[in-house]
């Protein structure tokens, strides 16, 4: 097939065509076109070559032309495509490296297997335009919902007809007792748009928590307007789910706006979740307010909150216990995702089983150190004294507030306790000598003898070691493994060693072994500082 002038026109009219059909910019196809009769001119003319072709936009005419390029001689390495300067002087008037010598050649003639891996050229160029055609069409639509019409299936998976082009909803994705037919329409959130070497993959899903809270900013139109938002979703998909809203108008009730009228509002969403139950809980700042409100059914008698461990521990009246944890689990595993917090759920007897058990052992520890009688410790318990530095070191007035406790009853309760503590020291230090524990640690100040021995007991014996530890190793931390929060459990961290103290220790022992200068660390603070001062601007 030659490019003649009965031909010239058909280039630009499939090229028009072929842009409709896959809706890409026709231009793309031209290029296309041109890369392709490049390619067969090569095969014709030779590979080393620099043969270009240009397709005129308005007539149609193929232009070939073989182009060389100026190069400094010690360069010089494809004959065919390149020229020194001297060889370039009965060409260009005045060549420069860099400058190019343009050629018109005459027109390829292409033979079938040309022909054909011209029209493989085209194809692959214009599945490439389309491809990202659909990646720039869908990049910015992740976190929406989108009607499809399904398809087909595909080893479980749902293939999803989006407009223009396919995505996918895996069989992880879909709610349980979901199924479909080809042809059948699907209202999905498009989770992820990804580009992956077979295209771009567009991820769908049914069992996000956030196609819940769409499906309600579809519904609601006070949480499409911003003046109710939705803080947290929790979802067991097909079964349950819990969503945490606020309202930032005072005469809006959040809840009452999101069931709607008789229902009709929270229902179209529970029809479109395939029947799954939905809790719409009030949102509060206040952590223990809000765990009661995500606990609802269950009435929740008290509620302590462990900030640091991110764990919650929540009473419940005896006969509220099944209907706090919910079916499997399920109610008090909603409001744990809700919130955020590790929850543990017990009954009043258990808890004031618990609190009846630390009681006698307290009240043990100020009989067998202090030398007391069982009803003065308790006196002390009842106090609120948990340990003996607390008796050893508080403030006089406070132990002379307790009945039967003169100033010289006092004295000599805090006399004890120091006694005891001293003793304490004294043999762990020496048992952490035994341990093989050098002064260097020894002598750090921060360290008490117990935490010496608690460290020399996990071989860290010199200062050295002490400096190459991290500060989770010391104050212990919380990971996430498998979306599950698990304790780290630190050296040090029975005594009650913060991060922030561990930190502080380990850096002042590195800074005293010379391994960081004290001088970068005020450098990088005042970088900090200084970063902070240009976010508030």
């Amino acid at each position: 097939m030659a490019i003649t002038s009965a031909n010239q026109l058909e280039l630009l009219q499939t090229a028009e065509a072929v842009a409709r059909e896959k809706m890409i910019d026709p231009g793309l196809v031209v290029d296309a076109m041109e890369e392709s009769l490049a390619r067969a001119a090569k095969s014709r003319y030779g590979a080393e070559m620099d043969i270009r072709v240009s397709i005129d936009r308005k007539t149609g005419k193929a232009t070939f032309t073989r182009v060389r390029t100026v190069v400094a001689e010690e360069e010089l390495e494809n004959y065919q495509a390149q020229v020194t300067v001297e060889q370039a002087k009965p060409y260009l008037e005045n060549p420069q490296i860099g400058d190019e010598i343009i050629d018109e050649v005459p027109p390829v003639e292409l033979g079938r297997i040309a022909a054909q891996s011209a029209k493989q050229v085209i194809l692959q160029k214009v599945r490439e335009a389309e491809r990202d055609r659909q990646y720039e069409e869908f990049k910015d639509r992740a976190g929406t919902i989108i009607n499809g019409i399904v398809r087909r299936e595909e080893y479980g998976n749902i293939i999803v007809d989006v407009g223009r082009g396919e995505a996918v909803l895996r069989r992880n994705e879909k709610i349980g007792r979901e199924s479909y037919r080809p042809n059948d329409r699907i209202r999905v959130y498009i989770k992820d748009v990804r580009r992956e070497p077979r295209g771009p993959q567009i991820f769908l899903s049914r069992t996000d928590p956030q196609f819940m809270a769409e499906l309600f900013k579809m519904e609601v139109p006070e949480i499409y307007d911003g003046i109710i938002e939705i803080k947290a979703v929790a979802r067991d998909p097909g079964s349950r789910a819990k969503i945490a809203v606020i309202s930032y108008d005072s005469s809006i009730d959040p809840v009452g706006a999101c069931v709607g009228m008789r229902g009709s509002r929270v229902q179209a969403v529970v029809n479109e979740l395939q029947g799954e139950k939905i809790d719409i809980i009030p949102w509060n700042e206040d952590q223990a307010t809000f765990l009661v409100n995500a606990l609802q059914p269950a009435e929740v008698s008290k509620v302590v909150i462990d900030e640091e461990a991110g764990k919650i521990e929540v009473v419940v009246p005896d006969e509220q216990l099944s209907l706090a944890i919910g079916r499997r689990g399920q109610n008090v595993r909603l409001a744990s995702q809700l919130t955020a917090l590790d929850i543990d759920i017990m009954t009043e007897a258990e808890e004031s089983e618990r609190r009846q058990a630390e009681f006698a052992q307290r009240t043990q520890l100020f009989m067998d150190t202090l030398d007391l009688d069982e009803f003065f410790a308790q006196l002390l318990v009842s106090e609120g004294f948990t340990n003996l530095e607390e008796v050893a070191y508080v403030e006089a007035d406070e132990l002379l507030v307790i009945d039967g406790v003169d100033e010289s009853t006092a004295s000599e309760l805090q006399a004890r306790a120091r006694d005891h503590l001293e003793e304490q020291s004294r043999k762990a230090l020496e048992h952490a000598r035994e341990l093989g524990v050098e002064d260097s640690l020894v002598d750090f100040e921060g360290l008490t003898p117990q935490m010496i021995e608690a460290l020399a007991m996990d071989g860290v014996k010199t200062l050295e070691d002490f400096a190459t530890c991290a500060d989770w190793e010391l104050a212990g931390g919380w990971t996430s493994v498998d979306g599950q929060r698990v304790k780290d459990d630190g050296l040090l961290e029975k005594f009650e060693v913060s991060l922030e103290e561990a930190q502080n220790m380990v850096m002042t022992a590195r800074i005293q072994l010379g391994w960081v200068d004290p001088a970068d660390l005020a450098v990088e603070g005042e970088t900090e500082e200084g970063t902070e001062e240009e976010v508030a601007e």
